[in-house]
């Protein structure tokens, strides 16, 4: 166990991190910060590297995925597969049955196509506030975030302070790029989700998801008919 103050500030924790492989850096926060170090997955390409970092390496980090009750079937397939390659059980978050009633039975199913107030509502409902839950109490979120993905992504540094949820987020696969990310996946046998092999670079709700085209943004599947969109749902908003 690693001998360290239990109040950091950013440049601090970062400064301890520093120079650290992802499997150290991973390992030496579960150890500073005992049983509050949590890691949100979506089953996709760099959410598999980082599963595979630490349930092979044995990182006492807790792994949550955001069920929305919207996904592929491809996703359940690569989390229960996941779940059988390492002994693992991966903790499902749902959104709250009565707030997705009253949504499906005054705006009905398809709500989030009629405009970007209504899909925000929608993304509150079946992602946000399940998210507030996971969260609560934990001092460190481990995200597959990477720079590449989106412009917004591109501010972001590897350690951030998250003042809507009163934590530290790490993102250790920041500056990788996503020839290496699928490089490792084949190189370590990792579980990944086959809508990949279809042009899915970015899988969240099946309604909301597209596959993209040669020369496309990175995010552009993701609510391909919001033009002005940032293309983010609110989960890694700055």
């Amino acid at each position: 166990m690693i001998a360290e103050p239990t109040s950091y500030t950013l440049e601090s924790l970062a400064g301890r991190l520093h120079g650290l492989s992802n499997i150290e850096a991973l390992r030496t926060l579960a150890e500073l910060f005992p049983g509050e170090v949590i890691f949100s997955t979506s089953l996709g390409y760099e959410d598999q590297v980082i599963t595979d970092l630490i349930l092979a390496n044995d990182i006492p980090i807790k792994i949550f995925t955001l069920d929305t009750g919207r996904m592929f079937s491809e996703t359940y397939s690569v989390w229960k597969k996941t779940n059988d390659r390492y002994d693992a059980k991966i903790e499902a978050y749902f959104p709250k049955a009565d707030a997705v009633e009253s949504l499906m039975t005054t705006k009905g199913p398809y709500s989030f196509y009629d405009s970007v107030e209504n899909r925000k509502e929608c993304c509150g409902i079946r992602k946000i506030e399940p998210l507030n839950r996971a969260l609560k109490g934990q001092k460190i979120w481990i995200t597959g975030i990477r720079a590449e993905q989106s412009a917004n992504r591109q501010t972001m540094t590897q350690l951030e302070w998250d003042d809507s949820h009163s934590l530290f987020k790490f993102h250790p696969l920041m500056d990788w790029t996503f020839d290496e990310v699928k490089q490792y996946v084949k190189d370590h046998n990792v579980p990944y989700n086959p809508l990949h092999d279809r042009g899915f670079v970015s899988i969240g709700c099946q309604p909301c998801t597209r596959a993209i085209q040669p020369g496309e943004d990175f995010r552009a599947g993701r609510w391909w008919w919001e033009d002005n969109s940032k293309k983010e749902c609110g989960l890694h908003v700055k």
